[in-house]
């Protein structure tokens, strides 16, 4: 087979198999899990395929029209270059390692027939995005993911938590998606095509004309997708729906797709100054604002999904500052990290007994009753922490790295204001980042909380899938930054002496502080009297939200919740953790800002249509009614009466004929 013919099989796979999940569901569900699990496995060997083939080197170009379209047509066309090669093989193998998690996680659920089908289709969409060289055809995976991710995080629909967050996900996407729209078709009104190579050719002609407007309307289709600030919010609310699906929207799809679209088009952003500062600026806010956000988490997976936001904000720094390469490889090393780190906690959810509620606080003695969870998480948190020699320290470096490179100006494709806020943004993020990751880890694993019920080992298929995962996240990165760059633009992925020292040096500190902020609660927790609760420092209206939820829910069977006071967030954040695990209040803001306004105006115009135009449709059907009532009456059908009633009009007639006359 050509490579073209391969290609088209790589996302084809997963959507027949997800076609078939859906009609053989219920009358043949023997053959569910293999439709779930062989699809996408085959769809990898064949990504990994076509990487072999392109190998680094000129890009693989197929292109068809099915039908005229007018003066910029839509054309179904396939642009695989070295990053769409290795970002198709990370998302199918993560996929993969989803589908196949999934058989052992949702083993009893009734319902995994058509998740399995959608999970199949979502990485078929995410596949789409990465192989397709039009930006309509382009558009058809990104919407498909939408409503991928609306019915997947909304799985555990009997919880009004599941219902909200799969409605949040959705609106709030789609209010970046509006201005993406827009941009997308000025941009090829602009460039007269939607094929990506021909909007390249114009960018780098000069025939774009308003790149900055263009580009800031796309950068909010990305904030949304991948979940960047101020389109950030849904993310940690999605944490309610299944665990492996999380793991698949934060390491493979929709997230990733964002910072996948700048890094097709960043020469277009590229050629606004303006539309880079502000990446980087949205980079920083994300980065910074994100990692305190997760310093102040209680559930585990809105720790791991605040995580991933900042770790977003990672590549969206690489890219303000013109290197997709850095971008790129950081999503690539985050892909498989962050699928571990989900994955492992979905073991400890599923050792507790539960199926998406996880605070830390509850967690007691797990180190011995999840071993491969505690192993694999480890290495993924150290990865996560950017410790070496672990795949995060080196993909995040090559991201400081460039950072560094455009401040000392090494290079000029970016603004050195975007420069200086990038590296800035990333070391204070490092830093945070390192102790938000020691802080999950000593809380989940060396906590003090109610020991929960022993549910038995885990299936081996969940269990494989971690150590399966811990290679690359151990190994990756030292083996890719010698090679990515043949695979990418050329540019230099070695990380540099001083954003080494000042990265690690930081994380070590972050590290370390955790610790001892973590020994010193931990002591003086254990002078409290057993049962006894202090007082939340600020009164009813200081409790956080994870506190909300555990005052009101026994944690095992029985056991009352108190929140955990070893937790060395409290410690580290003082004032601030308050705002922090309320993710800074930012949907009180929205909340504020724009619910509350137009639900006063939906209010409004109920009012007016209900009083006023209501009003006047009734009054304008009544005359009619009226007059129909009157002329119903005069038809009684007696002859009599229509004979008096001529006369009358005669003898009416007469006179007034009679009146005139004499007036004349």
């Amino acid at each position: 087979m050509t490579t073209t013919t391969l290609a088209v099989l790589v996302p084809l796979l997963p959507f027949l198999g997800a076609i078939a999940g859906l009609l053989l569901g219920r009358t043949a569900p023997g053959f569910v899990r293999p439709l779930a699990v062989l699809p996408t496995l085959a769809s990898l060997a064949l990504a990994a395929t076509v990487a072999w083939r392109q190998g680094g080197h000129q890009a693989v170009d197929a292109v068809t029209e099915l039908t005229p379209t007018g003066s910029v047509p839509v054309e179904l066309a396939l642009h695989i270059d070295g990053f769409a090669a290795l970002t198709a093989v990370v998302v199918t193998a993560v996929a993969g390692c989803v589908q196949i998690y999934s058989t052992g996680y949702l083993r009893d659920d009734s319902r995994y027939p058509s998740y399995a089908a959608l999970v199949s289709l979502f990485t078929s969409a995410m596949l789409l995005v990465v192989y397709s060289g039009d930006l309509m055809v382009l558009l058809v995976g990104w919407e498909v993911m939408g409503i991928c991710s609306y019915f997947l995080v909304g799985h555990y629909w009997e919880t009004p938590e599941a219902r909200a967050a799969s409605l949040k996900a959705f609106l709030v996407t789609k209010l970046g998606d509006v201005p993406f729209l827009i941009g997308l078709f000025a941009l090829a009104t602009e460039a007269g095509s939607f094929r990506i190579t021909r909007i390249l050719g114009a960018v780098a002609n000069g025939g774009i004309e308003h790149p900055t407007l263009i580009a800031l309307l796309l950068l909010a289709g990305v904030a949304g997708k991948s979940a960047q600030f101020p389109l950030h919010t849904w993310l940690p609310d999605a944490m309610a729906g299944p665990t492996p699906v999380s793991a698949l929207i934060h390491a493979a799809t929709m997230v990733a797709a964002g910072v996948y679209f700048i890094a097709r088009l960043l020469p277009l952003f590229e050629a606004s100054q303006a539309a880079m500062v502000v990446l980087a600026v949205m980079a920083a806010v994300t980065m910074a604002g994100s990692a305190l956000a997760a310093l102040a988490q209680d559930d585990i997976k809105r720790v791991l999904a605040y995580s991933t936001i900042g770790q977003l904000g990672y590549m969206t720094g690489a890219l303000a500052v013109a290197d997709r390469g850095a971008a790129v490889f950081h999503l690539l090393s985050h892909g498989a990290f962050k699928a571990l780190l989900f994955l492992a906690a979905g073991v400890i959810i599923h050792a507790a007994g539960t199926n998406s509620l996880a605070a830390m606080s509850r967690m007691g003695h797990l180190r011995d009753r999840v071993p491969d969870a505690y192993w694999t998480m480890t290495v993924a948190l150290l990865a996560l922490a950017a410790i070496p020699p672990f795949s995060g320290f080196f993909s995040k470096e090559a991201v400081l790295g460039v950072a560094e490179h455009v401040v000392t100006g090494h290079t000029g494709h970016a603004p050195a204001a975007a420069g200086w806020i990038v590296l800035l943004a990333g070391l204070v993020t490092a830093l945070l980042t390192a102790a938000y990751a020691t802080r999950l880890w000593l809380l989940a694993f060396r906590g003090h909380g109610p020991e929960a019920p022993d549910h038995g080992r885990q299936p081996l298929t969940m269990t494989t899938v971690l150590w399966v995962l811990a290679v690359p996240s151990l190994a990756l990165g030292g083996f890719a930054f010698r090679v990515l760059p043949d695979w990418f633009d050329g540019h230099d992925l070695t990380p540099t002496l001083t954003t080494s020292v000042l990265g690690t040096g930081v994380a070590l500190v972050g590290g370390i502080v955790t610790y001892a902020a973590w020994r010193h609660t931990t002591a003086h927790a254990a002078r409290v009297p057993l049962g006894a609760v202090a007082a939340h420092p600020e009164g009813d209206a200081g409790l956080v939200e994870a506190e909300a939820i555990a005052s009101h829910e026994p944690a095992y069977g029985d056991i009352a919740y108190a929140p955990d006071p070893s937790d060395p967030g409290r410690l580290l954040l003082g004032p601030l953790h308050r705002h922090a695990a309320a993710g800074f209040h930012l949907d009180a803001v929205y909340t504020a800002l724009f619910v509350r306004p137009v639900r006063a105006g939906a209010s409004l115009v109920r009012f007016l249509d209900r009083e006023v135009v209501e009003t006047y449709v009734r009054g304008a059907g009544a005359l009619p009614r009226w007059l129909g009532v009157a002329v119903r009456r005069a038809q009684t059908g007696n002859l009599q009466t229509y004979v008096s009633a001529l006369l009358a009009g005669t003898v009416v007639l007469a006179v007034a004929a009679v009146l005139v006359a004499t007036g004349a």
